[in-house]
């Protein structure tokens, strides 16, 4: 990964049940491409990740508040997948309207395993390729979605991933389209 993103934000959007590799990997690997990462919650201290869905993690300080983050301070977003995660924030109004605005900006999303999930209550997957966990597949094709089994895929600055398995090149596109900046096929 050689994606030279100094200067640029990326904000990771979890709360209580995220899958803890899905957020420490994306999160390293912004922090070495030399952008700096904000945790952004419905959650006002700190979340606690899961490792799978039975097993507590560790413990993250939240940087912002979802009620206070605002679109423009980021170039990109990251929503890390766990069950829980997505099934608590697919039904935040304050999540939605600030995935929409990504859409809305142009601006670069990646989402790996359930959590293309708020994608789908974001309303922004009609017509868009993308995987998952294969478990949300049929609520992506219900949604409108064209919905591939692949380790990453990109669509119009849209990256999608399936499970931890897929981190590394997961990783490595979410860098790539976080340094191509907006994309004008990019919208809600």
């Amino acid at each position: 990964m050689t994606e030279n993103l100094n200067g640029h934000t990326i904000a990771f959007v979890a709360t209580n049940g995220v899958e803890q590799d899905e957020l420490t990997s994306p999160w390293e690997a912004v922090k070495k491409a030399g952008a700096t990462p904000v945790l952004v919650s419905d959650k006002t201290d700190s979340i606690t990740a899961m490792q799978g869905d039975w097993e507590h993690g560790d413990s993250f300080r939240v940087d912002r508040h979802i009620s206070e983050a605002k679109v423009e301070d980021f170039d990109s977003l990251v929503l890390p997948g766990g069950t829980l995660n997505a099934d608590a924030l697919r039904t935040n109004n304050d999540v939605l309207n600030f995935v929409r605005g990504f859409f809305s900006a142009q601006k670069p999303v990646a989402s790996i395993c359930h959590g293309p999930w708020i994608l789908i209550n974001a309303g922004v997957v009609e017509g868009r390729t993308l995987t998952s966990v294969d478990k949300i597949s049929l609520d992506l094709k219900n949604a409108g979605a064209n919905w591939v089994d692949q380790e990453v895929v990109v669509d119009n600055g849209l990256t999608t991933s399936r499970n931890p398995g897929d981190l590394e090149a997961f990783n490595a596109k979410l860098l790539e389209e976080a340094a191509e900046g907006t994309h004008r096929q990019q919208t809600v």
